[in-house]
């Protein structure tokens, strides 16, 4: 596999976004993607996994480059993952923003290909999207972004001890609360000690579930909401937030 950073997969559309959420609506313990039903059971572990899906194949260089191969092929982890988009939307370009935006206003090198990126700060990074154990949405409490107190989700730390909050926001239909499709969502807390700032993201497909673990594929946030789970553009950099752009800029 070439480790090369384009070609990338589309962004996602609104349109997708529609089919995910609709697929989602449908029984608790069916599988959809695209709004197709398949096996949730992947016959491999979650590395064979990532290198079989064309969406996820920068992803799977980015693990190879992180030295985490071993991680993705034998222990027992949960794997919130971003998509090649959401790489691609992180380095972009010297004119549209991004990390390579940055590197050249201050007039060093632009990343060309991933392994222009030290190893350790891929692996720091990565690492945020990854937990110990293998948890399907029927494992994390209920989240109601309006009624925290009541319905709080849950706080976890991933692989390199960063802070999230995870739940499962049941939405309503036809103004009932509670009795519309689950959805799965993860909050990056920047900053431990203030939980009421959080960078969220929604999950559009749950429950993959290879040889090792589980697999919770992340959307590309369009606006402030999927659903009724909060959403911030700031889950569409690589990292949850800028710190992973700011970190390649200092190294170079």
């Amino acid at each position: 596999m070439k480790n090369i950073i384009l070609p990338f997969v589309k962004p996602v559309t609104l349109f997708s976004v529609f089919l995910i959420i609709m697929a989602t609506s449908c029984k608790q313990d069916e599988y959809y993607m695209d709004g197709g039903k398949s096996d949730p059971v992947f016959n491999g572990n979650m590395l064979q996994y990532l290198n079989s899906n064309a969406k996820f194949d920068t992803i799977a260089q980015i693990i190879k480059l992180a030295e985490m191969e071993d991680i993705f092929k034998k222990e027992k982890i949960t794997f919130f993952c971003p998509t090649d988009e959401v790489v691609r939307r992180t380095i972009g370009d010297v004119r549209s923003g991004g990390l390579n935006s940055f590197l050249f206003r201050r007039g060093k090198d632009t990343i060309k290909t991933l392994s222009d990126v030290d190893p350790a700060i891929w692996r720091k990074y990565l690492s945020r999207y990854i937990y110990k154990g293998a948890f399907t949405l029927k494992d994390y409490p209920q989240l109601d972004f309006t009624l925290k107190p009541v319905h709080p989700g849950a706080f976890y730390y991933s692989l390199n001890n960063d802070l999230a909050n995870i739940g499962v926001v049941f939405n309503s239909v036809n103004g009932v609360k509670y009795t519309g499709y689950r959805q799965l969502t993860i909050s990056f807390l920047p900053d431990p000690s203030n939980p009421d700032r959080f960078i969220p993201a929604a999950v559009a497909t749950s429950d993959i579930q290879p040889s090792n673990g589980v697999v919770h594929v992340l959307a590309i946030a369009l606006g402030t909401n999927i659903g009724e789970v909060l959403t911030s553009t700031e889950a569409n950099l690589f990292g949850f937030n800028v710190e992973f752009m700011m970190e390649v800029v200092l190294s170079k």
